[in-house]
């Protein structure tokens, strides 16, 4: 493989001088990585975009949006925003489904020094109760099915000024959405301070109520440059070892945007990247594999992706090979590992694409490491490299570094770090150490500094003193065909404290018991790690707004049927 290739080329383009140079900086009295060419904050990176006028920015069913309207539009609303008084340092909350709506509330919002709040559109009204009264936004802009929710709490309702859209239904005191457009007016004039929070951002926890993130101008623009990074890192790499010539002209790139905006993945990695090449966004109302085939031959889509089950739905959908998909460059994405078999897939099946993901969190305002093409291929079961600003490092319990290739807890330092959770700083402290952000995911890191996630710290199984990796049993069961999707945990047991379980959905046509996966996963796994307990569900797993499975939901619920 191409890894010493790479290491030349990383340091080529990192050094002082080059496109990418690496300097420290302190932040909030912390030495962190950071790009020395990035753009100062948000602001100043759409701004550039400008020069992208007539290029189609974003696509929704039949509504299509040129950049040169877009910057209108955000121009009008922060100038509307200003005028109610709104000014650097407020929070005003984005309420809605993957409309266009949301990203040109983003990009105002950024703009004038203002935090977007992203709330998650699956909450029910308790939780939109409480994400308004957390970050107490001056503005709550929400399309039909979020301001119905904010409604049905009206102590709260009255708190707020209210904004909709998409809807036919306009309660007295809301304001219609195309009043704010209709404003006009020229982007007011903001110095917006680099380490100023750009979005919150609440991080999708299963149990209590989630924290928001707060995500800053430095660590969103220094997320961006790091896959801008990646990209010509891999690239150049590839190139160099082969002898291959770099495409002449790489077309302009159209994502598929198949997961919430009001997360990193779709915002901070997908919006961002696109816009910076002046690309286009192409928005699903909601996620089906079909649906998403069509847009892809209808608007000549470049990457796909989003979560690993969005990927494997969309690669072995029935109607793949009747659609055409040959504009596809990239498939993948984030939020979680892709299955190795996944990978190979990816490679193998879809005749003009690479695998490619990202690892990373909230807490990171996006990617940690990325890998793609024959870098990931060569190493499936790895996320990458961890990019230029950041410092990463493997602890034991104690918080003390293991050594080279020793599995501990992942803890990265840099730019993109979150400055914290807003109105917690005892969770911050907590998950925050001198820079250093606590992952809670389990990881080694290899020779070449290519990073594997073991898993979640949390969702370890420990069974009679030894551990048990779900992600890996999770990779084994999905190298049988008849896998749709599997979700592993642990269960108690009297004598060995836990067992491992496992919840499986079989693709339609295909019969398999338990016995027989057992029997594929002895010829994977070591003894003690394959399911004791294995459910056979009929429905899709559940999940959380972001497509991640809900593992303790489901743990919970069968832990209680395998005790009885």
């Amino acid at each position: 493989m191409h890894y010493q290739a790479l290491k030349e080329v990383w340091a080529a383009l990192t050094a002082p001088g080059a496109p990418f140079e690496v300097v420290t900086v302190d932040v909030r009295g912390v030495p962190v990585r950071a790009f020395k060419n990035a753009p100062k904050n948000v602001r100043e990176f759409w701004l550039s975009t400008a020069q992208f006028p007539t290029r189609d920015y974003m696509v929704y069913q039949d509504e299509r949006i040129t950049y040169n309207e877009a910057h209108k539009r955000v121009a009008a609303i922060a100038a509307w925003l200003w005028d109610q008084g709104v000014r650097p340092g407020d929070r005003v909350a984005i309420a809605m489904r993957n409309y266009p709506e949301w990203m040109l509330l983003y990009w105002a919002c950024c703009s004038i020094g203002v935090a977007a709040v992203g709330m998650n559109a699956w909450w029910v009204a308790d939780e939109v109760e409480y994400g308004l009264n957390d970050s107490e936004p001056k503005v709550v802009f929400c399309d039909h099915e979020r301001l119905v929710r904010i409604l049905e709490r009206p102590a709260t309702a009255a708190r707020f000024k209210l904004v909709a859209t998409r809807t036919d239904e306009l309660p007295a005191g809301v304001i219609p959405y195309s009043d704010v457009v209709k404003h006009g007016g020229a982007l007011p004039d903001v110095d917006v301070d680099p380490d100023a929070d750009a979005c919150i951002f609440y991080t999708s926890g299963t149990t209590g109520f989630p924290k928001g993130a707060q995500l800053t101008h430095r660590g969103c623009i220094n997320n961006l440059m790091n896959m801008m990074f990646s990209g010509q890192a891999q690239a150049l790499a590839t190139q160099k070892a082969t002898g291959e010539a770099p495409p002449a002209a790489p077309p302009v790139p159209v994502g598929l945007v198949t997961t919430p905006l009001f997360h990193v993945t779709a915002n901070n990695c997908g919006a961002y990247a696109t816009a910076a090449a002046g690309g286009k966004m192409v928005l699903m109302y909601k996620w089906e594999p079909l649906e998403a085939l069509k847009l892809i031959e209808r608007e000549r889509v470049t990457s796909a992706g989003g979560v690993p089950v969005m990927a494997r739905e969309l690669i072995s959908h029935p109607d793949f090979a009747k659609y055409d998909t040959s504009s596809l460059m990239s498939v993948g994405g984030g939020g979680a590992p892709l299955q190795p078999d996944l990978v190979k897939r990816i490679d193998s099946e879809v005749a003009t694409a690479r695998p490619n993901t990202g690892y990373g969190m909230t807490e990171t305002c996006g990617i940690i490491t990325a890998v793609a093409g024959d870098f990931y291929v060569g190493k499936p079961a790895s996320v990458g490299p961890a990019m230029p600003t950041f410092e990463v490092k493997c602890v034991d319990d104690d918080g003390n570094q293991v050594g080279p290739g020793q599995v501990g807890e992942l803890w990265v330092r840099g730019a993109s770090v979150i400055k914290g959770y807003l109105n917690r700083p005892e969770a911050t402290a907590d998950s925050i150490t001198d820079g250093w952000l606590h992952t809670g995911d389990v990881a080694r890191i290899d020779e070449d500094g290519f990073i594997f996630i073991v898993d979640r710290k949390k969702d370890m199984v420990l069974r009679g003193g030894e551990n048990v990796y779900c992600a890996e049993v999770e990779a084994a069961m999905h190298h049988h065909p008849a896998i749709a999707e599997c979700c592993v945990f642990g269960v108690p047991d009297p004598r060995l404290g836990e067992e491992v379980a496992a919840a499986v959905v079989l693709r339609p046509g295909y019969r398999l018991t338990a016995d027989e996966l057992r029997a594929h996963c002895a010829g994977h796994l070591a003894r003690h790690k394959i399911p004791r307990d294995i459910w056979f569900l009929t429905e899709p797993l559940p999940r959380n707004a972001n497509g991640k499975f809900l593992k303790r939901e489901l743990r919970e619920k069968l832990a209680t049927m395998a005790a009885a």
